[in-house]
């Protein structure tokens, strides 16, 4: 889908920022998203192809905010408010009320100065996590519902808590453990 478009299907009278590019078969449930967009980058959002953007996600960016949405992503209402730049790696699930910000207080438009926040691929986020500047999550990782994520998270890691730390551990594809015939 081209920016600065409608989308057929929104409730919401306003198009699409001229910087922000969706992927082919990708959905976004509305233009209400960017509310409170002001990035002023080139490409402001980026979603791959195959993603979907459900109810209740907003892009709250600041001027020098970024975000790029890897493919066959879900994001479901999450609020991701930054002046930085956040990278969701291909094949991501992110939950309902999921919070990324670059500040200790996610505020409209994005007004920290902290470093971004990465996911790998294959991550999976639970409801209510919160994951603030400069985190990176390896590939594969889980985070848990309610976590508080100021840390990086290895690799296949699963992790939980206020603060989070690591509670186990994804099975690697490919990787066996254990006996058996």
């Amino acid at each position: 889908m081209s920016a600065g478009h409608t989308l057929a299907h929104d409730w919401f009278p306003r198009a699409i920022p001229d910087n922000v590019v969706i992927g082919d078969r990708s959905w976004l449930y509305s233009a209400y998203a960017f509310l409170h967009y002001r990035s002023r980058r080139p490409c402001g959002v980026r979603i791959g192809h195959d993603s979907g953007i459900y109810h209740g996600s907003f892009f709250e960016l600041g001027s020098d905010g970024e975000v790029e949405i890897g493919h066959y992503c879900s994001i479901v209402g999450a609020v991701i408010s930054t002046n930085r730049r956040v990278v969701i790696g291909d094949y991501s699930l992110i939950a309902h009320e999921v919070v990324l910000a670059d500040a200790d207080a996610a505020v409209p438009g994005g007004r920290g100065t902290g470093p971004g926040i990465e996911l790998g691929r294959n991550c999976w986020v639970g409801m209510r996590a919160v994951l603030l500047a400069g985190v990176r999550v390896g590939e594969g990782a889980v985070v848990g519902a309610a976590a508080v994520v100021r840390e990086d998270v290895p690799p296949y890691a699963i992790v939980a808590g206020n603060p989070a730390r690591v509670v186990g551990a994804v099975r690697r594809p490919g990787v066996h453990t254990g006996g058996g015939a």
